[in-house]
């Protein structure tokens, strides 16, 4: 998922995108309102996290522009406790408010929900957070992954490329598109990030198993899909002859 962080606190901008970082989101900071509109309206997030009191332009005059075009959830944040300033806020077309100061992982469960919610799938067994193929299982709210019942041990980055595979399982995803959606970085030929890491995710996910699931397709990209016996044969036959 990539978010928006619209605070003009720096420290605490910081702490969010560092934070958010390490649970395998994406994520791009302004510390005004008018770059944060910009950049809101010009990007692609999935969800805004804004501040109430802000810069040039308060969080209540961004959410007020946003919402004349676009439908994105937001979680507003604000110092401000007052029952009608979270009134106003969720009136305004706020779909979350959180005080300051809040705990981190109140603000991650809240993104979480608000995820599910804008995807129309209010169940927990139903979400974007519980996704699987043949004997693999990964649980976003609960950060694991498993295969066969075991734990696969997983970094951060290791797993948003997993959800992010699993996510979009059957499409064969450029290094280019891994590098921009997982890393947020465009992709350099001279850089072997994606590679390194579907080579450790792997030799977790697939090495210790008898079937493999995630697949080079030669000069395109990456894989997620359960073959047959036949095709995984095949491909390796390919993947044996010279290039």
């Amino acid at each position: 998922m990539k978010i928006l962080v619209i605070e003009d606190e720096k420290k605490l901008a910081s702490y969010l995108q560092k934070g958010l970082s390490s649970e395998g989101f994406v994520v791009d900071v302004a510390h005004n309102g008018i770059d944060g509109l910009h950049l809101a309206t010009e990007g692609h997030y999935e969800l805004i996290i804004l501040d109430g009191m802000l810069p040039d332009l308060d969080g209540l005059g961004v959410l007020a522009a946003l919402r004349q075009t676009m439908n994105i959830p937001v979680l507003m944040l604000t110092a401000r406790s007052m029952v009608e300033d979270r009134v106003k806020g969720l009136q305004a077309g706020a779909d979350d408010y959180l005080t300051k100061p809040f705990a981190f992982s109140e603000l991650v469960a809240r993104v979480h929900a608000l995820a599910r919610r804008a995807q129309g799938q209010p169940s927990a067994a139903a979400d974007s957070s519980h996704l699987g193929l043949a004997d693999l299982e990964l649980d976003a709210v609960k950060r694991q992954a498993k295969r066969a019942g075991q734990d696969l041990r997983l970094t951060a980055k290791e797993f948003s490329l997993l959800w992010l595979l699993l996510r979009r399982k059957g499409e064969v995803l450029s290094r280019t598109e891994l590098a921009e959606l997982v890393w947020d970085m465009h992709f350099d030929s001279e850089t072997n990030v994606v590679d390194v890491a579907v080579r450790r995710l792997r030799s977790k996910m697939d090495e210790p198993f008898e079937q493999p699931l995630l697949h080079t397709v030669r000069g395109m990209g990456y894989v997620l899909e359960q073959r047959a016996v036949v095709e995984q044969a095949n491909e390796q036959a390919v993947g044996d002859l010279p290039s």
